[in-house]
């Protein structure tokens, strides 16, 4: 290996904003570590619904170029003055911070050291890269915002997507009743991760027929937000994973006397040391709908973007 080698590495980046063929693989010299802060070598870093919706409009990363991948699993390669929690070979994952922090499809990212957690033995890099930013989401949503306790009633929209299968799991492993809504296909793979009423959103008006529901995950957003209202106990709360884009939402809830809550996922070392928890235990698992190498990101990005996927997609460095 020359010099020229160890000091760069390989990265999923892109000059302009478009479809999934403005991703290209670059080499990018290979950053140092802060105060505080891990550099990680990638395994497995997720793909996320954030990521392609980044890669064409922007959002919060404004132009390109940048890096996306905000999932991490791998192997602490270095770390910076005053990190104490890990040493170099340690196994971690985690998420990092959303939205500024992207990065995580190339061979190396730096974290700051509060963002992760070790590994839990049990799980592959596969695994573990698929599930902080999904879990996250879902844990803040359901246990921060929504205060979920056993034996509620809890509605999760597109319960088969990334955040919505692991939603589930956590809604399960706090004793929750679960109503979820996918196509009629996918029924089966909602029943076997703990969905206790399986919806099909293509022939039920969901909102007409679902009723006294204390928590709503909504993943869809817009006029789903606003209509899970209705399906509320007084006091209810739906918490919208997307925080733009519904018009009237906290005035109707205010209306029918139940809350409306609008989030975007924050990383959190707690959060993901409940996670970590629940995986090791055994109940909590990421489905994967496949893996790509790094430089597929296009492909793995164009699949996503159908919207047919049940689970994760996970770019895998090696």
């Amino acid at each position: 290996m020359t010099m020229n080698d160890v000091n760069t590495m390989r990265a999923i980046s892109q000059d302009v904003l478009g479809g999934p063929e403005v991703l290209k693989e670059v080499q990018v010299e290979r950053p140092k570590p802060g105060p505080n802060q891990v550099l990680v070598r990638v395994r497995a870093a997720g793909v996320n619904p954030t990521d392609w919706k980044h890669r064409s409009g922007g959002l919060f990363l404004g132009r390109p170029p940048f890096v996306l991948g905000w999932d991490v699993s791998g192997e602490v390669a270095e770390t910076g003055i005053g990190v104490a929690a890990f040493e170099p070979g340690d196994e971690v994952f985690g998420m990092l911070p959303y939205p500024y922090g992207a990065g995580s499809h190339a061979e190396y990212v730096i974290a700051p050291v509060r963002a992760l957690v070790r590994k839990p033995a049990s799980l592959d890099h596969t695994r573990a890269g698929a599930l902080p930013l999904v879990s996250l989401t879902a844990w803040q949503a359901l246990t921060e915002h929504a205060d979920l306790r056993p034996g509620q009633r809890v509605l999760i929209h597109a319960a088969a997507g990334g955040v919505g299968h692991v939603a589930v799991q956590i809604a399960k492993a706090r004793g929750a009743y679960v109503i979820g809504t996918a196509s009629a296909p996918k029924h089966d793979f909602l029943r076997e991760i703990g969905v206790d009423e399986a919806i099909d959103y293509r022939t039920t008006e969901v909102t007409e027929t679902v009723r006294d529901v204390d928590v709503v995950l909504d993943t869809i957003g817009g006029d789903t937000s606003v209509a899970s209202l209705k399906v509320l106990r007084p006091g209810g709360v739906v918490v919208s994973i997307l925080p733009g884009g519904a018009a009237g939402f906290h005035e109707e809830a205010e209306r029918l006397g139940v809350r409306a809550v609008q989030m975007l996922v924050d990383a959190d070392r707690a959060g993901m040391e409940a996670i970590a928890e629940l995986a090791e235990s055994g109940k909590l698992k990421a489905t994967i709908a496949g893996t790509f190498p790094l430089a597929d990101a296009a492909k793995a990005h164009a699949l996503g973007e159908t919207g047919r996927t049940t689970g994760k997609l996970v770019l895998l460095t090696d």
